[in-house]
């Protein structure tokens, strides 16, 4: 039995405000964004996604997303998920949706994505406050 377990690559994570799949597969990322606006706080956000693609390992692993506050705290995270990449070519995509998430303050949040535990990427989600029709 070959037992290779080869740690894979975070291909990309993106945020957006929905995702769908097409019939052929395809999947349609809408409203990808890096900043929240909002007139005042708290403030409550609908729904938010996340997806993430491991590439170039083989074995298998968990993978979980979550979002911290300003003073790195965690505000919510999404299920740990197992996925496998039988070959160095396979790909796997992880989504991740997020709802009614509140938001206290204005300021740099984060998206920190996990494998087996392990931070892995972590970036900014910027809540800013803005007049009403202002551009965030």
């Amino acid at each position: 039995m070959d037992d290779t377990r080869i740690q894979p690559t975070l291909l990309f994570s993106i945020l957006c405000d929905d995702i769908r799949r097409e019939e052929n597969g395809k999947f349609i990322l809408i409203g990808l964004f890096e900043a929240i606006g909002a007139s005042s706080f708290p403030v409550r956000h609908p729904t938010l996604y996340v997806m993430n693609c491991w590439c170039s390992g083989i074995g298998t692993f968990k993978q979980h997303t979550r979002i911290v506050t300003v003073d790195n705290v965690k505000l919510i995270e999404d299920d740990e998920t197992e996925f496998s990449l039988p070959d160095l070519k396979a790909k796997h995509r992880i989504v991740a949706r997020f709802n009614n998430i509140h938001f206290q303050t204005a300021g740099e949040y984060a998206v920190e994505v996990l494998l087996d535990g392990e931070l892995k990427v972590r970036y900014p989600l910027l809540i800013r406050k803005v007049k009403p029709g202002e551009e965030i």
